[in-house]
């Protein structure tokens, strides 16, 4: 195997990023939080396009969160104004790259201008065969299940599905990532060490990788130390060292 294919084989398949500090980052420069936003929608560009270039299969950004309702509403009315620009200024880009949209959550929770600009960017791009760009949106970890779980107990209620049949193949397949590998490496910014309820289920075996970086200054960089140290970890899946390296 050469060098080059070496490296290309201990990239993630799938990476998930919580993006965090977009407003620590705006208050050390005295600026309000919708600067903060706004910068960090620029290393949205940086990233998903610097993953684009690697061959990155999938990338999930936690953009909104289900419990983020509770923030001040003129934030929430910037954040969404901020998406519907990402969208309008980038889906052109995402077909030419061959990059599908899919949105992680409860879409239908969501405003009227960004539902309708999401649904039509997802129509768009559907035919993207070379990255999947997951956008959770209005998303909880654990709303997620249960909403797999409501699925399976109706297809069970409805005698389609009997109860034995209830695996974990196919409580996946009810996702929101359904038909997409789990994450390989979760990143979080800002120096914070927690899941704060995103992908639950999915990231039982990703490897979590922290950084103090606040995501307005994520980019090729910071994304590249931690594909560097992805790249020195060996995964386990629950077997022994010796067992993972085949010893």
């Amino acid at each position: 195997m050469s060098g080059a294919q070496e490296s290309a084989a201990k990239l993630p398949a799938h990476i998930a990023i919580i993006m965090d500090g977009n407003g620590r980052w705006a208050q050390a420069r005295g600026l309000p939080r919708t600067a903060g936003h706004r910068a960090g929608a620029d290393a949205v560009r940086a990233v998903v396009r610097e993953c684009r270039r690697l061959g990155i299969p999938h990338l999930t950004l936690y953009a909104f969160s289900s419990e983020n309702w509770n923030r001040p509403k003129t934030e929430i009315s910037a954040l969404f104004g901020l998406l519907l620009e990402f969208l309008g200024a980038e889906v052109a880009t995402m077909v030419e790259q061959g990059i599908r949209l899919q949105v992680l959550g409860d879409l239908d929770g969501l405003p009227l201008a960004q539902r309708t600009a999401l649904r039509h960017a997802m129509n768009r791009t559907a035919d993207g065969k070379d990255m999947t760009l997951n956008l959770a949106l209005n998303y909880g970890g654990r709303a997620e299940l249960v909403r797999a779980a409501r699925a399976l107990a109706a297809e069970v209620a409805a005698g389609g599905l009997a109860p034995e049949a209830i695996t974990e193949t196919a409580l996946a397949d009810r996702l929101d990532t359904a038909g997409q590998p789990d994450p390989d490496l979760l990143i979080r910014t800002s120096g914070e060490q927690r899941l704060s309820n995103f992908l639950l289920y999915q990231c039982a075996y990703s490897e979590l990788w922290f950084t103090p970086v606040l995501w307005p200054d994520f980019g090729a960089e910071e994304l590249a130390k931690a594909l560097n140290d992805y790249a020195g970890r060996s995964r386990r899946f629950g077997k022994t060292r010796e067992q993972a390296d085949g010893c």
